[in-house]
């Protein structure tokens, strides 16, 4: 199955705004996390899907920030724009807004980077190619190539080095435990068992 003819930055972009209910507060008042990674994930679907055609499914939320509480009545503002994509994946960033509507303030509250894979007959399928038309958009895809390549060396080592715990005594793992950094200490390890 080949990938679709390529898609524009520009064409990805997609722009959901709705108003915090009350319901959705947390016991502090504010906008609640969990109901607020609810609304980044359904734009970052919006967004993957506009762009790939098809249906698209979250594989993973690489780092959503709050910078700002949202209080409850204010307009939030998702905006959703593809970084990056692979042969079947679509990184999604998504840049959160809340507004006072009765005094117009605008704040940047939150900023998430949402994977999604697309989908055709329940298996991933491949995306367009993504057409970067500015600098911005090509240091943009640069940096999601990056995390991707990041992420993949990342998981294999965290692997390889966790795989540790498992043939140390329970003597090695107190003394990590107590430890202020165990990276250099588990290395040492891992060379002593010779793996």
């Amino acid at each position: 199955m080949s990938a679709p003819a390529g898609k524009s930055v520009s064409a990805t972009k997609v722009t959901i705004a709705e108003l915090i209910q009350p319901n959705e507060a947390n016991y502090l008042g504010k906008a609640f996390g969990g109901a607020l990674l609810s609304k980044i994930d359904l734009c970052a679907y919006a967004t993957a899907s506009r762009f790939a055609g098809k249906v698209c499914v979250t594989a993973s939320f690489d780092r959503v920030d709050f910078h700002e509480p949202i209080e409850v009545g204010e307009l939030v503002t998702l905006e959703g724009t593809v970084g990056f994509v692979g042969r079947t994946s679509v990184e999604v960033i998504v840049e959160v807004y809340a507004e006072n509507v009765r005094t117009g303030h605008r704040r940047h509250t939150n900023t998430a980077r949402v994977t999604m894979v697309a989908l055709e007959d329940l298996k991933p399928s491949p995306v367009p190619q993504l057409i970067c038309e500015s600098r911005e958009d090509r240091i943009r895809f640069l940096q999601g190539k990056l995390r991707r390549e990041l992420r993949t060396k990342h998981r294999a080592e965290r692997a390889s080095l966790e795989a540790v715990f498992e043939r140390l005594s329970d003597e090695n793992l107190l003394h990590l435990i107590e430890a202020k950094e165990i990276e250099d200490e588990i290395l040492a390890y891992k060379s002593e068992f010779g793996s």
